[in-house]
């Protein structure tokens, strides 16, 4: 599968890293693709074969669009990119926006939400916002099973996003639909949880699981 993927940090490359090795064609946008620094900090991907190009070049070349942007300026890169070119493609959302004071950047309406307003041709699917960039991509390295969540209003967009998932190692069973893109909220409210947990432990490498009673 033909995949661009917005961002160059630390969750975009591992993105990339984990699809890339099973075997899709990535694309990773930039504002600066040209950047020496850049290139040499992605060479390792590069040489892997995954192209950097620009945001625009990603999205044109993509069947699906990951959006590992900072929550704050996602909705301005896509906007800058065009509804037009987006028109079709999922988009797979893994972002969450902090403000400088620490306080989530969305409190009331989700980035999950704004993207799917901002662009109703597009669908989109928010998944992997309540986990480590490191686990998004090795979920066998966790001591037990783990849950991963998906929201979004496109049944079809889900399935796609599923099947990536499984590419990354994550089986079906640890899966977890929570319903529309609006239930992205609970996803992207959970940064402060996991930051809190994160901080009690020492460690950002950690996974949750959704634990339901037993069979009366």
């Amino acid at each position: 599968m033909r995949i661009g993927i917005l961002g160059t940090g630390h969750v975009g490359q591992a993105l990339a890293a984990g699809w890339s090795r099973a075997g899709h064609d990535i694309v990773i946008g930039s504002r600066r693709p040209d950047d020496t620094e850049l290139r040499t900090e992605l060479k390792e991907l590069i040489d892997a074969g995954v192209r950097l190009e620009s945001s625009g070049a990603a999205v044109a070349h993509a069947e699906v669009v990951v959006n590992a942007t900072p929550g704050t300026v996602s909705v301005a890169l896509l906007e800058s990119i065009g509804a037009s070119a987006l028109a079709g493609k999922v988009l797979l959302d893994v972002g969450v926006g902090f403000l400088p004071d620490g306080t989530l950047s969305h409190p009331g309406v989700s980035l999950g939400e704004e993207i799917q307003r901002a662009f109703p041709e597009t669908p989109v699917v928010k998944t992997l916002a309540t986990i480590d960039r490191k686990l998004m991509i090795a979920p066998d390295s966790l001591e037990g099973p783990s849950t991963i969540f998906l929201s979004g209003n496109d049944a079809d967009a889900k399935r796609t996003v599923s099947g990536l998932l499984a590419d990354l190692g994550w089986p079906k069973e640890s899966l977890l639909d929570l319903g529309g893109i609006e239930t992205a909220r609970g996803q992207e409210h959970y940064a402060l949880l996991f930051i809190g947990i994160a901080g009690a432990i020492g460690s950002y490498e950690f996974g949750i699981r959704v634990v339901p009673p037993t069979a009366s």
